[in-house]
Formats: C-alpha cells, sequence, structure tokens
C-alpha cells in the first residue's frame, strides 16, 4: 500500500511580483483569477498573459455551467500554462482547463473521456484553506444533478504550488475563518481516516497545531491579530491538504455536499456544521482507536479532558463564527431523508475514508440532529 506522495514542487516568495518573474509569466499562459487580486497585484506589472476573471461567469462555488461557460471563451487560445490565483473555485476550475480535449466539464467528473493532462498548472492559493494546491481532487456542482461531484486523479495535480502570504491580506475575517476551520477539518479527518499512516500525520498534526494556536490568539487579542501570522496560515492550510491529498476525507465532506449543492452554502461553512456532529458519532461508536489519538491531541491543545475536546471546539469556533442549524440554509424537513439517500448513493468516494463505517440511518440521524 502507497503510504505517501507529493509531486508538486512548493514554492514561497513575499511578492506577487517575484513569482512573475521567476515563472516568467508571458502570453503562453492563462491566468484565472478575480479582479480584486488583479487589481492590487498583477495590473500594474503590465503581464501579456490571457487573463480569465472568475467573477465575470457567476457567483459562489463552481458548477459545471460556470466551468463551461469559461471554457468556450477560453476556445482557441493558444497556452502552455494554468496559472490559478485565488481560493476554491479558481482553483477547481483552472484543474479541469489542463486536460486534453475538454468540451464539457460533465464528461470529466463521470469519466466518459480520457483523463490526459495537457497543459501545466500552477496553482496560487488566496484562502486558507482548500489545501488544493496539493490535490488531485477538484469539486464542482454538477446542476443536473442537484449535487456536488469530484473528480480524484492525479492527472489534474498543481506542477507547482506557491505560497505568497501578502495575496491572503485582502480575505475578509468571515471567509479566512470558514477556510481555515476548513483546513482544520480536512487535517483531523485525514488523522483518523484508514489511509492514515505515520508521514500524513505528520502533517495533519503540524496543521492542527498551527490552526488552533492562531484561532486561540485570535480570540484572545481580536480579529486583527491574523495579519501576524498570515503566512502560519497558509502553511497550515498546506499541511492539511498534504495529509488529506494522501488519505482523503471523510463523513463530514459527504453530508455537505447535499448542502452546498442544493442550497450554495460556501464549502468550508457547510463542512463546519456537520464537523463535531461527525466526530461525536464516531468517537460513540468506536471509543479505541485513532480518534483517540486524536482526542488526546486536541486535549492537549485545548487544555480540557478527551471528553470534552468537541465540545470545546464547538465553544472555540463559536467565538470566531456562529454555528447554524441546516434550517438556516433553507433546507427542508423532507429533505434529512433525500439527502441521506443521495450521500449513500453519491458519496461512497468519501464514507470509504470515515473513521468507522456509517450506516444510512445514522447519517440521516446527524442531520436530524442538526436539522
Amino acid at each position: 500500500m502507497q503510504l505517501f506522495s507529493l509531486k508538486t514542487r512548493l514554492s514561497r516568495f513575499d511578492t506577487f511580483a517575484a513569482f512573475a518573474e521567476a515563472f516568467q509569466l508571458s502570453e503562453r499562459d492563462l491566468v484565472i483569477t478575480h479582479e480584486f487580486l488583479h487589481a492590487p497585484f498583477m495590473k500594474a506589472l503590465d503581464l501579456r498573459c490571457h487573463v480569465v476573471m472568475q467573477e465575470h461567469y457567476g457567483a459562489g462555488e463552481p458548477s459545471d455551467v460556470m466551468m463551461n461557460s469559461i471554457l468556450g471563451d477560453v476556445k482557441g487560445l493558444v497556452f502552455d500554462r494554468v496559472i490559478a490565483v485565488g481560493g476554491g473555485t479558481v482553483i477547481d476550475i483552472a484543474k479541469l482547463f489542463v486536460l486534453e480535449g475538454l468540451e464539457d466539464v460533465v464528461q470529466a467528473f463521470d469519466r466518459t473521456i480520457p483523463i490526459v493532462k495537457a497543459k501545466q498548472l500552477v496553482i496560487l492559493p488566496t484562502t486558507c484553506g482548500t489545501g488544493s494546491e496539493v490535490t488531485n481532487l477538484s469539486i464542482a456542482e454538477i446542476t443536473s444533478k442537484h449535487t456536488k461531484m469530484g473528480l480524484a486523479d492525479d492527472a489534474i495535480l498543481a506542477d507547482d504550488a506557491v505560497i505568497i502570504p501578502e495575496l491572503l491580506k485582502g480575505l475578509p475575517f468571515k471567509f479566512y475563518t470558514y477556510s481555515a476551520i476548513d483546513a482544520f477539518i480536512h487535517a483531523v479527518e485525514s488523522y483518523v481516516s484508514p489511509k492514515s499512516n505515520p508521514y500524513t500525520q505528520l502533517y495533519a498534526k503540524a496543521a492542527v497545531e498551527l490552526i488552533l494556536d492562531v484561532f486561540s490568539r485570535i480570540v484572545a487579542e481580536g480579529p486583527e491579530y491574523r495579519f501576524q501570522r498570515l503566512e502560519d496560515m497558509l502553511m497550515a492550510s498546506n499541511f492539511a491538504g498534504i495529509a488529506f491529498g494522501n488519505t482523503g476525507v471523510g463523513a463530514v465532506h459527504a453530508l455537505s455536499y447535499p448542502l452546498g449543492g442544493t442550497y450554495h452554502v460556501p464549502h468550508g461553512e457547510a463542512n463546519y456544521q456537520f464537523f463535531t456532529a461527525v466526530f461525536k458519532r464516531y468517537q460513540a461508536k468506536q471509543p479505541q482507536g485513532r480518534i483517540q489519538e486524536l482526542n488526546a491531541l486536541l486535549a492537549g491543545l485545548l487544555h480540557c479532558g478527551q471528553d470534552s475536546v468537541y465540545d470545546r471546539l464547538d465553544l472555540l469556533f463559536g467565538q470566531l463564527l456562529q454555528k447554524n442549524n441546516l434550517r438556516f440554509y433553507g433546507m427542508k424537513r423532507e429533505e434529512i431523508e433525500t439527502f441521506a439517500d443521495t450521500v449513500m448513493q453519491k458519496q461512497g468516494r468519501l464514507l470509504a475514508n470515515n473513521y468507522v463505517a456509517l450506516t444510512r440511518d445514522e447519517i440521516r440521524d446527524i442531520y436530524q440532529s442538526l436539522f
């Protein structure tokens, strides 16, 4: 069994300008980004790249409709590299654009075409949550199926991941916190995954320690403290991405996908709603095992007993952002059953990474408890 792989080169620069010079950006590059990032960091450089502004194609997380609209507009352009400068939406889109012969992204998600890499991919994350710069995964809402789907294939791995702390400065506190909680969930889901091993645990543990330290200091000193630790949080997200890129994530993500796909709840926010409920269920079903190791780690960092770590995490995260019931997003009571069915039918890839197996009724009960 393969234990660990990291095929992406990692680089770090102080500024986007230094990156652009080192990577010799040119007219042979397609840059996918946002106007709010292009204006302060790229415009003055007068780069000759082809540039796509993601928000021109719709708001929110990526969908097949959004991706195909961009695909249509770049058809005919000649480029050798795709440069993603953004958060999860931009990165998930960019990963599909390196594939050979892509006409409709649904074909890739359904794997009805060969998944073959034709262009180089360079990713510059501007949030501190996805870790997607080092994973072989792209997620999109497939509108015809009313759920999110994932494409996991090494063909969409980044050739280069580049960390630039200044790109995180403009991220509003709410999105910063949701994305960092998402990174935390990546780390802990990886830690208890059946594929977890000493190599992935090193990265997961490092991510957990950094994120909880930064969060605790923000609670004590206020939101502005985050600007002192931008690089630390980018590194934590990267560590978590390396960990779950090798082990996968499980039920927290699986349960969040129907909510996110149906009600367009941002990925990190959706995961936040399910995290402790899923882990409490794991704890109840199998208290002895890797979750015991995780609980001991969390208890030491949170200064509490192992039996109260998930309540303590709810308290800590709740001091940063409000946790909502599922009704808040528009979910209907009858969807408790249909969402449970959707998870069982469409998210087997993720459920295989659970710490322990969850039945359809147990998944329904989690939805019910959070409704």
